[in-house]
């Protein structure tokens, strides 16, 4: 019985110590709350915008050309100036210089010099010739009349006579016309040899043809301001009107097939406060350009009109840069998390709630994206929190610590 007694005291004396170590190495054992950034989830609004780079452009874009060759005069306007329909003279152009003339072609044009100028005296003595058969024909019908009076010749020599003296005078004409041929030629052949040292400078005025505005607007790009030589067809000047601004964007073709005209749309980074902008029109062909990263993409373009009154974009000027926002889905009231919330689990999606400092996994159904924010169709409530960025520690019951 004693020993019964004794052993019973020493389990009673070495229960308390054994029963706290055990509760401390419970307490050292137990895992410790994970620390986690939370989030609250929100019923806001939230708008889904298709984003891009964008320009400017003025809608009629009327470009002038030279309608001849020849040289374009030093035009006195500057990009920004208004110019009027019909009286502004946007462009002038003269006759251009002759060309320098090499050896063999100066001595083939010195050579017809010379041979014009011999036709020309040629001329000169046929006429002389033909003008002494004339005055021999002349006399002769005289005397035949004063013969034909004395009844010493028949009228038929008066005919005769008659007759020589118009041809005589139809074979001068013929030298008169010859001769002033001889001398055209003759002016054609030493034109020849005029090169640009012979020609005189501004003397007079210039036999240039005037190009006038075709439309009322501002010169929107001077293709050459100083004087040149210009071939019929090319560009010279553009003209439009400013206040007649459209935008267009080039977007992904899988992006643009999601537009339709007359979604709203937002121009900013334009230099000024966000712009108001309806689609008006998305092109119904793509084409191939090279990104940045030398990937071909396939794009089309999407054309805007702005809608806020002229007075508030008047600095907007013709290709500047913007950003462009179509909106393709917005909500007042639509249960929000953030992005970096979610994670895949299963076939689906699923967060972390955090539930009186307990994570709870949470199927969910997302709905729209818009920037860092997804919409959640169902899953959670609005004021329920939920763990962002939850790292592999964090599971279904794990305990939890908001940082």
């Amino acid at each position: 019985m004693v020993e019964l007694a004794t052993t019973s005291k020493r389990a009673l004396f070495w229960a308390g110590p054994i029963v706290v170590v055990g509760a401390f190495l419970a307490l050292a054992l137990r895992p410790s709350p994970q620390p986690v950034d939370v989030a609250v989830v929100e019923r806001a609004s939230m708008t889904v915008t298709v984003d891009d780079e964008g320009e400017t452009r003025v809608h009629d874009v009327f470009t002038v050309s030279a309608p001849i060759a020849g040289e374009l005069r030093r035009t006195p306007l500057h990009v920004g100036d208004t110019v009027e329909v019909g009286k502004t003279v946007v462009a002038r152009i003269e006759p251009s210089d002759p060309d320098l003339l090499d050896p063999r072609t100066r001595a083939e044009a010195e050579h017809a010099v010379h041979a014009a100028e011999a036709a020309a005296r040629l001329a000169r003595a046929e006429r002389d010739r033909a003008a002494a058969e004339k005055e021999f024909a002349d006399a002769a019908v005289q005397r035949t009349r004063e013969l034909r009076g004395k009844g010493a010749v028949s009228q038929q020599a008066i005919d005769d006579a008659e007759r020589a003296a118009r041809s005589a005078t139809a074979s001068l004409a013929v030298a008169d016309a010859a001769i002033k041929m001889r001398d055209h030629e003759l002016a054609r052949a030493r034109a020849a040899l005029i090169t640009p040292t012979k020609v005189d400078g501004d003397a007079g005025e210039c036999e240039c043809v005037d190009i006038r505005a075709p439309v009322n607007g501002r010169v929107l790009r001077i293709a050459e301001k100083s004087q040149t030589v210009v071939r019929p067809g090319e560009a010279l000047i553009d003209i439009g009107d400013p206040t007649q601004m459209e935008i267009v964007a080039d977007y992904l073709s899988n992006e643009a097939a999601a537009l339709r005209t007359g979604q709203r749309a937002t121009i900013e980074n334009w230099g000024g406060p966000p712009l108001n902008a309806v689609v008006r029109w998305v092109e119904p062909t793509a084409f191939t350009k090279v990104s940045a990263l030398g990937i071909e993409e396939q794009r089309a373009n999407v054309i805007l009109d702005l809608i806020d009154p002229p007075s508030t974009w008047s600095t907007l000027g013709h290709a500047y840069r913007v950003d462009v926002r179509v909106v393709t889905w917005e909500s007042d009231a639509a249960t929000q998390v953030p992005l970096t919330a979610l994670f895949r689990h299963g076939d689906g999606w699923a967060v972390f709630v955090d539930d009186a400092g307990r994570a709870r996994l949470r199927s969910v159904t997302i709905g729209h994206r818009a920037g860092l924010s997804v919409e959640i169709v169902d899953g959670v409530a609005p004021g329920e929190r939920v763990v962002v960025n939850p790292n592999q520690h964090v599971e279904d019951g794990a305990r939890l610590r908001a940082r």
